[in-house]
């Protein structure tokens, strides 16, 4: 790998892990253009960039982060777990993140298998992707707040989050879909999404770092994961602006079209 291509892999990562076209989709399609070869060393790069992205949400959200944190931690102290709005969103985010990390833990292996077959997997996620962002903005009532948001609000977004540890599946989509199934409206659906994100892609690079260091050949592969990294977190903070400034006034359609356009002309390449 080189510097340029680790720098366009933190641009693509920056702007598409929060608009729900697939960050993962768009990473493989991109190893597949720069031919960058699809192994452990470039599974774990780009979960490691992802890192960067997470870094971006930190420092975005700092302030909601910071809230619930502080009152979950009131909470426990003065046995009043449930006092407040905060600190039951605290709990609330702890719910939904507990089905992806079982579920990545026990199907790690299986998920490393699925990422050698690099082009099928996308093209197939984006299309179902794509059905889900059409599906939900047709059907969903969009009349909620994130202040409503109840147990089994945070178990089902949970679960939807379970299908973006697929290969090519968009954890901003599958996330979002599932607050708006719920009922939120999309700003809130977003919001939610990306503050429960944070967790399960903490973990997961937390994990893949642990694997680097234990590689061979890693002191001379941590500068092109700084550069990935970095290129991330920046593209990363203002993909994450726009994005909820987009859903105050606009619909998932756009998205939605997108991936299908993409799935599909993916598969025709991989079949021709």
């Amino acid at each position: 790998m080189s510097f340029l291509q680790a720098f366009v892999l933190g641009i693509v990562q920056g702007l598409t892990e929060f608009i729900p076209v697939s960050s993962t989709a768009h990473l493989m399609i991109s190893q597949y253009l720069l031919g960058i070869p699809a192994d452990g060393r470039t599974f774990s790069f780009q979960v490691i960039i992802q890192l960067g992205t997470v870094f971006a949400l930190l420092v975005f959200f700092w302030r909601d982060i910071w809230n619930v944190t502080r009152s979950f931690l009131l909470g426990i102290w003065h046995k009043k777990p449930f006092e407040n709005h905060e600190s039951q969103l605290g709990w609330l985010l702890i719910v939904a993140t507990l089905p992806a990390l079982v579920v990545g833990f026990l199907l790690k292996d299986v998920m490393e298998i699925l990422y050698e077959d690099v082009l099928t997997q996308a093209g197939v996620r984006l299309l179902m992707s794509a059905a889900l962002l059409f599906m939900v903005e047709y059907f969903g009532r969009r009349r909620r707040v994130l202040e409503s948001a109840t147990w089994l609000d945070a178990l089902t977004v949970g679960f939807f989050q379970v299908l973006a540890l697929f290969p090519g599946a968009s954890r901003s989509g599958t996330t979002i879909a599932g607050g708006m199934v719920r009922g939120f409206d999309r700003p809130s659906a977003a919001r939610f999404a990306f503050l429960m994100s944070a967790p399960i892609l903490l973990a997961a690079g937390a994990y893949e770092v642990l694997q680097v260091i234990e590689m061979s050949g890693t002191r001379q592969f941590l500068p092109y994961l700084a550069t990935g990294f970095i290129t991330a977190a920046i593209v990363g903070w203002f993909s994450i602006k726009w994005l909820l400034a987009y859903l105050n006034k606009h619909s998932l359609y756009v998205f939605s079209a997108y991936c299908l356009a993409i799935g599909v002309l993916i598969l025709i390449l991989r079949v021709v």
